[in-house]
């Protein structure tokens, strides 16, 4: 048997078989998160968030046109540049470890025997195909996403530097050096996880090249995270810093034109590469040449963000940050607008700071006079040095997301205790080390309790073994879990088994190896623990971060091969002494034990082929708005499908969509003021002088003199915080600065009643209902800039379109005049009645929302038997029912029962209660309680045997909870889950009220919804 070309064919079987399967259960269509946002900006080549993904999006492209340049296709096919790039990568793992398990069995100048070369494919088999169907890899290599396609990077690059471990001593086999620093280029492109490979590559060279000693090893180790830390530092990030630099003398310094000190550098940079590969050369200094052209070989790969500058300047209708200059270029590296974290040193949250530094200037192209004006500071918080300490893990300080909140529920802090370097030690160790990496670890290797967001409790996405004595043992009885969390598709049981097959093939590995072991074991280091040191993560996190440690899980993807090589060893030795039988043995029990059981397992949760969700929900939105409607939106899942849909499908490209917090921002400010698409410019009073940099970042609400009762024209307002009179300002305490600020929380947004009825936002119906003035207060003590954006914008429409929201809550404060139609809610001048028993408390127009829903919705293929939808899904598809439901009630109340039954069947025979159902655990109860509202839709429209089946599904849900959670002990019974207890306790009452107070005889009796009834309790 030809060793060699063996390996090859099957390298490339096990590749066929890896994109096979990805494409078989890649996503239909866009899924949520950022992949709108990467599809949308690979149709178009437009610019994604920093520090952005050029390649990503380029090569995107580049799929679209190859498979078919259509709209309703470009998601699959960046679906699909996901798929083969995993596929590959499965590849490059396949060789890798048969290079490393032969350096195990096979000595040097030995030729590979029959046996070896069965065992050895074995071995690459089954750690490539345990890696294949692993949890965290599975669910990027099926949608468009960076996550995809970096890891090939780290692939490609680690099998070349063992490649190149097989050459070094034939003339010309430094080629793979290179070639490795080009793919490091190349992956900066995509994303920066790449880039940890390279400790393992330096080792690799330092092993190959030099006698290995202890201090040798010690020092190796530490060039190669300074090689690490210059590429990241120096070649990513100063280079462009340098660029901006010249740029900035050459313009403000000697008049020059824009750019001309950018291409001056940029010549700089290649001469200097030039001149020293030539004296390298003349000097005969091959490290020197080899270091120069890794160099440059870096930066022609890194040379992808020249697309990033030049699709910034067409101005695209996703510009993120607008990088249209080298200056902005820098800040769109560093990543400046999502701030910084402490790592070796720094304050905990608890820490007051004593003042502030400046950190640079903030610029802004002036086009007009040729120049870059300083439009603002960057400042650095200082703190007293008593408060500044090692290690600091408990930092955040922001308890938007509840930060601040966790830390002290946590740890236990009383009101005002300070953490304690322990405090800080134990959440590393408990939270970010343990939660944050070894449970995702774990669910690769282990098994997966279900896919519920955990936040530290018994009950959501642990790790499980499948083995019951285990995991009764950490997280109480399984057995007793609630159906609906039994019947989980991600609640998969691996047993263990590849984690021990793995920690074999480390033990083998490093009892023969310890050199190549090292070099695993830094690969598994630095893609995994080290990012948790790095990143220093504050819980919560608004979604599972699993996706960020596929390099490491890669690594021990390799053990789990070698791991083969363990077993075949003990058989030959224990059980079976002819060889070839013992090769096939090891082989199949450990493709049966581990491949084929993880396939088996969890097949069903990464099956997405029939899923729709995050186009079809986007659609219904959009759907839900009139034309030329301004939209307000909040987090990724609510806007980067919608993007998608509008910026590849073309649906409704004349909404025009507003992120909320990007609204503090004086880039996506100026990018309103200008036509996209079918949506023209958004009125606004400010001018661009007024935000521009830090100017009005935020202003603080000061009464002064004024009448706090008082309510102000929300437009004399405005103009009163624009205005640079020096009598209209405060001075800052400490600073000695003046700046504007709000006299009033209290406005008056006029009504025009011609103007609202003509553009159809009142219907003649409710005419009656319009009032003179909207009176709305907004109790912030600090407006950010999105907060002022926001009203300068509600001001300046003075009610010409639409404004709705996905939302109430990103409605600064008018809530009360909220209208529901279909998904989204609309700024009206009504309020809501007092007295209305819709569970939202919400005006409705009932005919339009009936309309959008019952011939315009989509459910995202909810619709067909067996498609999966995890957590984040399901959150979205209530929003669905609870659209029906809603609808349903309103109907009820207008006395269509017919339509409001109608609407709720339809609704229900489209949402398959196999794919979604009634009763289900969710965090916070929300699942049973949206069901809950969905049954007294029902009732309250006289259908009470369907009133009755969906609550007996909510009811049986709930109790199935209780039982649970009084088989926990005390210490298990978190604070969470005993909140979650009361409303299943509440819920099961009030649908036993409701099954009571509307019998199946279909008489009808009045009642409270169950949200006041939850509400009151």
């Amino acid at each position: 048997m030809n060793f060699k070309k063996t390996n090859v064919i099957a390298g490339w079987v096990i590749c066929a078989i890896a994109c096979t399967v990805y494409i078989l259960t890649r996503e239909a269509t866009v899924s949520f998160w950022d992949c709108g946002e990467f599809i949308s900006c690979a149709y178009k080549l437009q610019i994604s968030h920093p520090p952005g993904a050029p390649l990503f999006i380029m090569l995107g492209r580049l799929f679209i046109i190859l498979f078919g340049d259509t709209p309703h296709t470009a998601a699959l096919h960046v679906n699909l540049l996901s798929s083969l790039s995993s596929g590959f990568t499965v590849m490059f793992l396949f060789w890798s470890i048969v290079h490393l398990g032969r350096k195990l069995l096979v000595t040097s100048g030995e030729s590979v025997s029959t046996e070896k070369t069965i065992v050895l494919i074995a071995a690459g088999a089954v750690g490539a195909l345990a890696f294949t169907f692993s949890d965290s890899f599975w669910f990027s290599a099926v949608e468009g996403i960076v996550f995809g396609v970096s890891p090939l990077f780290i692939a490609i690059g680690f099998w070349a530097i063992l490649r190149w471990e097989n050459e070094a001593d034939k003339p010309g086999a430094d080629r793979w050096i290179v070639l490795i620093a080009y793919l490091i280029g190349l992956s900066i492109g995509v994303h920066l996880l790449s880039l940890l490979c390279i400790p393992a590559v330096v080792m690799t060279y330092y092993f190959r090249r030099y006698k290995a000693s202890v201090k040798g090893t010690i020092i190796a180790f530490v060039i190669a995270c300074i090689i690490l830390g210059i590429v990241q530092k120096i070649f990513i990030q100063d280079t462009v810093k340098l660029i901006g630099g010249f740029e900035l003398f050459f313009v403000n310094g000697l008049g020059l034109p824009f750019n001309s000190g950018s291409y001056f550098c940029i010549a700089l940079y290649i001469v200097i590469i030039i001149l020293g590969l030539r004296w390298a050369k003349k000097h005969q200094k091959y490290p020197v040449r080899l270091a120069f052209l890794c160099i440059a070989f870096i930066l022609v790969g890194y040379s992808s963000y020249f697309m990033i500058v030049i699709r910034a300047n067409a101005g695209p209708a996703i510009n993120m940050q607008d990088v249209d200059d080298p200056m902005k270029l820098v800040s769109y590296l560093d990543r400046s607008q999502y701030g910084t974290w402490p790592l070796l040193s720094g304050p905990d949250f608890t820490a007051k700071p004593t003042g502030e530094k400046e950190n640079g200037n903030i610029y802004h192209k002036d086009v007009k006079n040729g120049r870059y004006d300083v439009v603002g500071k960057k400042y650095k918080l200082e703190y007293d040095p008593s408060d500044v300490h090692l290690f600091p893990r408990l930092w955040n300080d922001d308890n938007s997301q509840g930060a601040v909140d966790f830390y002290k529920q946590s740890l236990g802090l009383a009101p005002g205790e300070q953490p304690t370097l322990g405090d800080n030690v134990y959440y590393f160790f408990h939270y970010q080390l343990y939660w944050m990496y070894f449970r995702y670890f774990m669910w690769n290797f282990a098994g997966r309790q279900n896919d519920l967001q955990g936040f530290g409790n018994v009950r959501d996405g642990n790790w499980i073994s499948g083995i019951p004595f285990i995991d009764n043992w950490r997280l109480g009885d399984q057995s007793k879990l609630p159906v609906s969390l039994k019947n989980n598709k991600a609640h998969n049981k691996l047993y263990m088994l590849p984690l021990l097959l793995g920690l074999f093939g480390l033990f083998f590995q490093f009892n023969r190896d310890k050199k190549h072991g090292l070099v695993v074991l830094l690969l598994f280091f630095f893609t995994g623990i080290a990012i948790i040191l790095y990143l220093n993560q504050a819980m919560p996190q608004p979604r599972e971060r699993d996706y960020s440690y596929v390099g490491s899980f890669y690594a021990f993807a390799i053990w789990i091969g070698l791991g083969v090589l363990s077993v075949y060893h003990f058989i030959k030795q224990k059980i079976i002494k002819k060889g070839k039988a013992s090769a096939i043995l090891a082989g199949t029990i450990c493709l049966l034990a581990v491949p084929l059981l993880m396939s088996c397992q969890e097949w069903n949760d990464h099956d997405r082929h029939q899923k729709t969700l995050a186009r079809d929900i986007a659609e219904d939105y959009l759907h839900s708005c009139d034309k030329n409607t301004i939209l307000f939106t909040g987090g990724d899942n609510d806007t980067y499908p919608l993007w998608y849909a509008q910026e590849v499908e073309g649906v409704r490209p004349d909404v025009r969509i507003i992120i909320t917090t990007l609204l503090g921002t004086d880039w996506f400010i100026n990018q309103l003021r200008t036509k996209v698409n079918e949506s023209e410019p958004i009125p606004m009073q400010w001018t661009p002088d007024k935000y521009l940099g830090t100017r009005r970042d935020y202003l603080y609400y000061y009464p002064g003199k004024t009448d706090s009762t008082r309510y102000f024209k929300l437009s004399d307002v405005m103009n009163f915080i624009d205005s640079d009179n020096p009598d209209v300002k405060i001075t800052l305490p400490g600073r000695g600065d003046t700046m504007n600020y709000l006299p009033t929380q209290n406005f008056i947004l006029p009504v025009n009643k011609k103007t609202v009825l003509q553009n159809g936002t009142v219907p003649l119906r409710d005419s009656a209902d319009v009032v003179p003035e909207v009176t709305f207060s907004d109790k912030l003590s600090v407006f950010m800039k999105n907060d002022l954006a926001e009203l300068q914008i509600i001001a300046a429409n003075n009610w010409n379109r639409p404004i709705c929201f996905t939302n109430p809550s990103l409605s600064e404060g008018l809530d009360d005049y909220m209208e529901a139609d279909g998904l989204i809610y609309r700024l009206t001048p009504y309020q809501k009645p007092e007295d209305t028993v819709n569970p939202a408390g919400e005006n409705m127009n009932t005919a339009k929302t009936y309309q959008v829903l019952m011939h315009q919705f989509r459910f995202g293929g909810a619709q067909k038997p067996g498609t999966y939808f995890d957590e984040p899904n399901r959150r979205e598809l209530e929003s669905i029912r609870g659209a029906f439901e809603r609808l349903g009630i309103a109907l009820a109340e207008e006395g269509k029962k017919d339509s409001a039954v109608k609407a709720l069947n339809y609704c229900d025979s489209n949402l398959l209660v196999q794919n979604f159902p009634y009763g289900m655990v969710s965090e916070r109860n929300i699942h049973d309680y949206t069901s809950a509202q969905f049954a007294y839709a029902y009732y309250l429209a006289g259908d009470s045997i369907k009133g009755n089946s969906v609550a007996n599904d909510v009811i049986a849900d709930c109790r199935q909870q209780l039982s649970y959670y009084s088989a926990l002990s005390p210490d298990q019974f978190s604070a969470d889950m005993q909140q979650e207890a009361r409303t299943a306790r509440y819920l099961i009452g009030q649908l036993q009220s409701l099954q009571q107070r509307y019998p199946v005889t279909g008489k009808r009796a009045r009642t409270s919804s169950v949200k006041d009834s939850v509400k009151k309790q």
